[in-house]
Parts: C-alpha cells; sequence; structure tokens
C-alpha cells in the first residue's frame, strides 16, 4: 500500500501521471459534477485540479496538503478556504502560454480571412460562393492589437503579432507598469476605442468579472474584432451577443464562456459572424506535457512536506508550513 493519495479531476498526460504514481495511489474521478469531486475527495493528500471544485472538499479531505492547478487559472479553487484551513493552492504560470497565444492568433487571422466561414460556404454552396467571401477580408499586418492582461499569454501574443505581423500593439492591467518598448500601456476605455483586434487573456478574479462590459463593448470600432481566451464571465456575454447581432463590431473567437460546457441553445451558436470553441486553447500536446511535469513536481514537493514552486496563496504560508509539518 503506497502512503498517500492523489486525485485528479480529470486525467493528465501519462509520464506525468506516472511520477505520481511511484510514490501515491492515484484516483482519477469518475466524472466531472460537483458532488462526484467531493466524494472523491476522501482521505486524499493532493488534488491536481483541472474542474472546477466547491469549498466543500476540504471537509471531505482532512489530510488535505494541497491543490495543485494543472494550468494557471486558479479559479476552479476555493482558495480563500484553502488559506484559512492551510492548505496550499499552487498553479503551472505560463505552461500553456505559447499554446493559447497561438490559438489567439490563429482565431484573428481566421476572423480576418473569414476561413471558418470560407470552408463551410464551399461544403455547402459551392466554389463561386466562398469566392464571394473574399470581398470582406483584410489583413492583420499593420493593424492594431489590444490585449487585456499582459501576463505571460499577453507577452507571447504581442511578441508574435509585433515582430511576425508588424502590427502595433496597445496593453491594459491595473498597475499600468510598462512590459516592453514595443507595447503601448493604455487605459482600459483607450484599448476598446483604437484596437482593430481585442484579445482578453487575464484572469478571472474580483476586479474582472464582468469588467468588458456593454459600454466597454460599445466603444469598439464598426470593423473590431473580440478573441476570449481568458474566462467567459470576463464579458457580459448578452452584451455581446447583442452587438454581434446588431452587427456593431465585425466578430468574435469565443474559447470561453459563461456557462460552460456552452448549452445547445446559445444564441452564440446562430451567429455567422462568431467562431466558437469548447475551452481548448490551452490544449496542444507539448503544453499538456509541460503543464502534466510541473503539476507533478508539485504534487511531489507536497508529499514530501515541501512548499510547492509555485505556491498561490502565499498569505497563508505560515499556516501552510504548519499544516504541512503535522501532516508529514
Amino acid at each position: 500500500m503506497k502512503p498517500y493519495k492523489v486525485l485528479l479531476t480529470n486525467s493528465i498526460f501519462e509520464a506525468p501521471a506516472a511520477r505520481i504514481a511511484e510514490v501515491a495511489e492515484v484516483i482519477i474521478a469518475a466524472d466531472q459534477r460537483p458532488e462526484t469531486l467531493v466524494e472523491a475527495a476522501a482521505d486524499v493528500d493532493v488534488i491536481v485540479v483541472r474542474a472546477w471544485l466547491p469549498p466543500s472538499v476540504i471537509d471531505r479531505a482532512p489530510r488535505l496538503r494541497g491543490f495543485v492547478r494543472h494550468g494557471a487559472g486558479i479559479d476552479f479553487i476555493p482558495v480563500e478556504a484553502a488559506s484559512q484551513h492551510g492548505i496550499a493552492v499552487a498553479n503551472v504560470p505560463g505552461g500553456n502560454a505559447i499554446s493559447v497565444a497561438e490559438y489567439a492568433l490563429g482565431q484573428m487571422l481566421s476572423l480576418t480571412h473569414r476561413l471558418t466561414e470560407a470552408d463551410q460556404t464551399l461544403r455547402t454552396e459551392g466554389w463561386a460562393a466562398t469566392k464571394a467571401l473574399s470581398d470582406g477580408t483584410v489583413e492583420l499586418t499593420g493593424r492594431r492589437l489590444g490585449i487585456v492582461g499582459i501576463g505571460e499569454i499577453g507577452r507571447a501574443l504581442a511578441r508574435m503579432a509585433h515582430f511576425g505581423l508588424q502590427m502595433s500593439v496597445s496593453a491594459y492591467r491595473p498597475s499600468m507598469a510598462p512590459v516592453a518598448e514595443y507595447i503601448d500601456m493604455v487605459s482600459l476605455d483607450t484599448l476598446f476605442e483604437e484596437s482593430d483586434v481585442i484579445v482578453v487573456a487575464c484572469p478571472l478574479n474580483d476586479h474582472t468579472r464582468g469588467m468588458v462590459d456593454r459600454d466597454l463593448i460599445s466603444k469598439m470600432k464598426p470593423d473590431a474584432m473580440l478573441v476570449n481566451v481568458a474566462r467567459g464571465a470576463i464579458i457580459d456575454e448578452a452584451a455581446l451577443i447583442d452587438a454581434l447581432r446588431n452587427r456593431s463590431i465585425r466578430g468574435a473567437a469565443l474559447d470561453v464562456f459563461t456557462t460552460q460546457p456552452l448549452p445547445a441553445d446559445s444564441p452564440l451558436l446562430a451567429l455567422d459572424n462568431v467562431v466558437v470553441s469548447g475551452h481548448i486553447a490551452g490544449m496542444t500536446h507539448e503544453s499538456m506535457l509541460r503543464m502534466g511535469h510541473k503539476t507533478a513536481d508539485q504534487v511531489i514537493q507536497l508529499l514530501q512536506g515541501q512548499m510547492p514552486e509555485h505556491l498561490c496563496n502565499v498569505e497563508a504560508r505560515a499556516a501552510i508550513e504548519a499544516r504541512l509539518r503535522s501532516l508529514t
């Protein structure tokens, strides 16, 4: 019998999972419903998080040392409750930054060159109808990209767009601290007023929830485009749907939504100026392998009584250290 148990809310790549299995019994949740995850968390030592967890999971797991997010965003984890109990919250910052940035750039090109429309039109209406779509295509080169949130993903995208497509780049973050000489730090209002393409790449928190509201969307240029690779709740989805329906903006590409999975009756699915996907921007072979191994590193650190490399709830460090000592 192995002395530790680790719960995976979802499966991860085989190689990092095998590393964890060398030191602990690995349990993979049967599904991602909150009640299933709470039940599966009984007496586990670490939880690897790829699905939303309710605070009640902590009551179910008295031996819990930490949550390790297989990714960057920690909004799936009850961070406040974890800190109160001295439970570590760790993540893998930047592990999928290149993948998400490439996805965003790909969707920018898809929107400007109407690539998805061209594919669907050729299949259903034929060659001539597809050729007619070219009347509405534009180039990205030389246009202005606005990035909301200039962390690892935003910086990777800025490099690709500026050096690859000679785009001008503006960015917003609350601190307004400069990032690079080719990135103009501007207010959120200015970014929405001046950008040809806007990419939302910031974390979801109390400051950003609902931040891209009806007023901000109304400031966009009529031919501007919006790409969301962050979290659905950052954008007022109803306001965005109205803007797309009214053609007051050119289009949008969305990988995340207010409700996930995206309901089959979502109005977004009936619009021809939006491209949708199912929260896959960061899921390439390379990124999943990187995130898996960095996740495994931190799971093993916690099981050895060590602080995880990328501790997020640093304000609770003393309580976490005390809990680790008591459980080791």
